[in-house]
C-alpha cells in the first residue's frame, strides 16, 4: 500500500472521514474557487521558475475553471482572483527571494519512501530551491488570510512541513505564502525541523498506517461550540444519513481509489 500526507492527515483528523474518501470512494465536489484557483495559481509559479509567461499561464488555466461556475467566497469574483493573481505574480518576481536552480528536477519532485516490507510513502514537494540564498525545502499557498508568524518556531508544528522533512530527510524548510488580498501580500517564512522531530513523525506515521489496517474507523465528532469542525467537513452529509447534504457535496468515485495521486493536487 502506499500512503500520503493527505490520506494520513484525514485519518487523523477524523478516521470515519478516511474510511468514506478512501474505502467507499466518496470525495467532495471540486466547488469552491479558492480550492481551484490554489491549483491554477501555483502552475502559474512553476510556469515562472520554467522561464515561461506565467501570467498567460495564469489567464489560461483559469479561463479553464470559468465554465464550471464555481462558487466564490463573499467579495469576490472570476475578475478579481485572477487580478490578485498577477499582483501576486509580479510582486513575487519583484521580490526575487526564491531561486528554484533546476525547475525541471525540482518542481513538483517526487519522493517515495519505504515504511516497511508491505507498505510506501509517496509525497509531491512543490519545489527544492533556495530562500535568501538558503537551501530548503520550499511549500506554496494560496489563501485568504495571513499565516501567523509568532510565536518563533511556529511553523515547525506545521504537519505538512513535518512531513516533507521527514520524507526529504531536509531540515530547513519554507513556506511561501501569497494572500489574497486588496493589496498583494506574500509571506516568507522559515523554520528548521531537527532530526528529533522527524523521527517522532516517522512514528506517528506508522502508528496511525498500523491504525488504519486495524480497520479502526472510529467516529471523531467535531461538534464543539463556537467551533463546529463537523460542520465545515464535506462528508457531514454521510454521519447524518442526509442525502441532500451528500448530493450537494459529495460525489462517488468509481474503480479502484489511488488516495496518493491526492498528492498531485496544485
Amino acid at each position: 500500500m502506499t500512503y500520503s500526507y493527505t490520506q494520513i492527515s484525514q485519518y487523523l483528523a477524523c478516521p470515519r472521514r478516511y474510511r468514506y474518501r478512501y474505502l467507499d470512494g466518496w470525495e467532495e465536489k471540486e466547488v469552491r474557487a479558492s480550492m481551484l484557483f490554489g491549483r491554477v495559481f501555483e502552475k502559474a509559479v512553476a510556469a515562472y521558475f520554467l522561464g515561461q509567461d506565467c501570467t498567460v499561464t495564469l489567464f489560461e488555466e483559469w479561463s479553464a475553471i470559468r465554465s464550471l461556475d464555481p462558487e466564490y467566497a463573499k467579495g469576490e469574483t472570476w475578475d478579481s482572483m485572477l487580478q490578485r493573481g498577477i499582483q501576486h505574480l509580479e510582486r513575487f518576481a519583484q521580490d526575487d527571494r526564491v531561486r528554484v536552480l533546476e525547475p525541471q528536477r525540482h518542481l513538483q519532485v517526487k519522493v517515495l519512501r519505504p515504511i516497511d516490507a508491505q507498505n510506501d510513502f509517496i509525497g509531491y514537494i512543490d519545489a527544492i530551491g533556495q530562500l535568501d540564498g538558503l537551501p530548503c525545502l520550499l511549500d506554496w499557498k494560496a489563501t485568504s488570510s495571513c499565516y501567523p508568524a509568532e510565536p518563533a518556531g511556529l511553523l515547525q508544528l506545521d504537519p505538512q512541513l513535518l512531513c516533507y522533512s521527514w520524507l526529504t530527510g531536509m531540515e530547513d524548510v519554507a513556506l511561501v505564502v501569497f494572500v489574497r488580498k486588496k493589496l498583494p501580500e506574500i509571506q516568507y517564512l522559515t523554520a528548521k525541523i531537527s532530526p528529533d522531530q522527524q523521527q517522532k513523525f516517522g512514528s506517528l506515521i506508522k502508528e496511525t498506517i498500523r491504525q488504519i489496517e486495524g480497520a479502526n474507523f472510529y467516529q471523531h465528532s467535531g461538534i464543539r461550540f463556537p467551533q463546529n469542525q463537523c460542520v465545515s467537513c464535506p462528508f457531514f452529509g454521510l454521519c447524518l444519513d442526509n442525502h441532500e447534504l451528500v448530493e450537494a457535496k459529495l460525489r462517488r468515485r468509481t474503480g479502484v481509489d489511488l488516495g496518493w495521486l491526492d498528492e498531485l493536487d496544485y
